[in-house]
C-alpha cells in the first residue's frame, strides 16, 4: 500500500475505507479525492481510476463548479505517476485552455516533459519559467529532483546549495543535502549541513544522531569526543531509549579508550558507557533475547561489559 503522507492513523484508516467504498461502487469517490489532497497522500491508480470517473461525468463534472479545475490537474499529477502520458497530456491541455498564462500550469507542462524522458526539454522549460519566477520554489524542487531522477548526484547537489541560498530555513533540503554527502563520503560538507539543522531544531534528537554519526566516521579524538557528545545529548531528549544513540555511545567510547590506551577515563564518560551497555543488553533482553548472546560478547569487545 502507498504511504499516506503525514496522516495520523484515523486519517489513513478513513482514507482506506474511502477508498474501498468508492472502489466497489458506494459512492464517496469526491470525499475520497478531496482527503487524498488534504493529506498530500500519493496515491496514483485509485486517484487516476476514480478521477477519471467523474471527469468523464458530464453531469457529477458540471457538480464541482470551480473545484473541476482543481480535479485535472490532480488527474493529471496520477496519470504521470503512473506513465499514462495520454490522459496526462489531455488533462494538461484543457487546464492550458482555461488558464494559458498559468505558472502551476506551467509547472505541468515540465512534469509531463519529465514523464516523457525529455529531460533536456523540461530543463529548458524550467529555466524559461525561472527567468519570470526565480524565488518559485516549486520550480526549484523539481529540478532537483529531476537531477536526482537521471542519477547526476553532481548537479542535484550543485541545484541543492543553489536553492538553499534562496530558501534557507528548508530543514528538509538540508537534511537531503547531507544524506547526499554522506553518501558521496564528503563528510565535512555532510556535517555542516547537519550542523545547520541542530541550530535550527536543536530538540529534534534524529540531528543530533545523524551528526555523531558522521562525526565518528570521520575519526579522530576530537571528533570522536564530539560525537559521544551529541550522542549523549540524543539521548537526554530520547529519554535514554533511543537504541542507535546507545550503540553510538557505546562505539564512541570504545573508540576513545583505544586511541587514548586507557589513559585520562574521565568518571561522568565511564559512568555513561556504562549505563549505554546496560540499556542496550536490557533491551535486547525484553525485545529480542536470542540476540543476547552477540550483543554481550559485542560489548565485551569494546570492554564496556
Amino acid at each position: 500500500m502507498v504511504g499516506s503522507g503525514g496522516a495520523s492513523a484515523s486519517e489513513a484508516a478513513q482514507l482506506a475505507r474511502l477508498e474501498e467504498q468508492a472502489a466497489h461502487g458506494g459512492g464517496g469517490a469526491w470525499e475520497y479525492l478531496c482527503l487524498v489532497r488534504r493529506l498530500k497522500a500519493r496515491r496514483p491508480e485509485p486517484v487516476l481510476r476514480l478521477g477519471l470517473s467523474l471527469l468523464n461525468d458530464s453531469k457529477a463534472r458540471s457538480k464541482l463548479g470551480s473545484e473541476e479545475w482543481t480535479l485535472y490537474e490532480q488527474v493529471a499529477i496520477a496519470a504521470m505517476d503512473c506513465q499514462n502520458i495520454d490522459v496526462a497530456k489531455d488533462c494538461i491541455g484543457k487546464l492550458k485552455k482555461k488558464f494559458p498564462e498559468s505558472l502551476r500550469v506551467g509547472r505541468l507542462e515540465g512534469m509531463l516533459l519529465e514523464a516523457k524522458g525529455a529531460w533536456a526539454e523540461a530543463e529548458r522549460a524550467y529555466a524559461v519559467l525561472l527567468e519570470n519566477n526565480p524565488n518559485d520554489q516549486l520550480l526549484h524542487k523539481r529540478k532537483i529532483a529531476m537531477a536526482k531522477a537521471q542519477g547526476n548526484t553532481t548537479l542535484a547537489v550543485d541545484y541543492l546549495n543553489k536553492y538553499l541560498e534562496i530558501f534557507m530555513a528548508d530543514h528538509d533540503a538540508w537534511r537531503e543535502l547531507a544524506e547526499i554527502y554522506v553518501s558521496l563520503l564528503m563528510y565535512k560538507q555532510a556535517a555542516f549541513c547537519y550542523e545547520e539543522l541542530i541550530l535550527a531544531q536543536p530538540m529534534v534528537a534524529l540531528y543530533q544522531i545523524s551528526y555523531a554519526d558522521v562525526l565518528y566516521t570521520m575519526g579522530g579524538m576530537e571528533n570522536i569526543q564530539t560525537a559521544k557528545k551529541y550522542y549523549s545529548s540524543a539521548l537526554k531528549l530520547t529519554g535514554g531509549k533511543n537504541t542507535r544513540a546507545l550503540y553510538g555511545a557505546c562505539l564512541c567510547s570504545g573508540a576513545i579508550n583505544q586511541l587514548s590506551k586507557g589513559r585520562n577515563k574521565e568518571e561522568e564518560s565511564s559512568e555513561l558507557q556504562a549505563l549505554a551497555a546496560e540499556v542496550l543488553t536490557k533491551e535486547y533482553k525484553r525485545q529480542a533475547p536470542a540476540k543476547v548472546p552477540i550483543v554481550t560478547e559485542m560489548l565485551k569487545t569494546m570492554k564496556l561489559s
